[in-house]
């Protein structure tokens, strides 16, 4: 599946998931998306949630930002360097950022970053609107 495909699947569950919780605060928005609930109350919205793992090793996981606000994608190509293509990058060189390089291509590992997935973070870029949080995510829309 290509990054923006997933985008918008994702987008579209989040987007569902909210729109049947107008009724909570946005803090206790937040916290519905805490791991733990959401494996249970919404088994659909990630993968991982089947086999009871978790995308980041942190004791409290918030999915609110499945995805990062700094996450940068082009299913065609941010860049090339060297021979190579790279499809994606960390827009803020998170120290715990890592790049997955192939042959030919290059894409960013967030798997150590920790970053849209604690609530302090989730707080200050909070919207319900997933996509107005993530609009800088796709470069392929500049």
């Amino acid at each position: 599946m290509a990054y923006r495909e997933w985008f918008a699947n994702h987008a579209q569950k989040h987007a569902h998931i909210v729109a049947t919780l107008g009724h909570l605060s946005d803090k206790e928005l937040i916290e519905y998306f805490d791991f733990e609930n959401m494996k249970v109350k919404h088994p659909d919205f990630c993968p991982l949630y089947a086999k009871d793992k978790k995308c980041h090793d942190m004791p409290k996981l918030n999915c609110y930002f499945c995805a990062c606000m700094h996450f940068r994608f082009d299913d065609n190509s941010t860049q090339k360097v060297g021979e190579k293509t790279c499809y994606s990058y960390c827009s803020i060189e998170s120290k715990n950022h890592r790049l997955f390089e192939s042959q030919t291509a290059i894409h960013n590992d967030c798997s150590q970053c920790k970053v849209p997935h604690k609530n302090h973070v989730i707080e200050r870029y909070f919207s319900r609107n997933w996509v107005e949080v993530m609009q800088k995510c796709d470069e392929s829309k500049k």
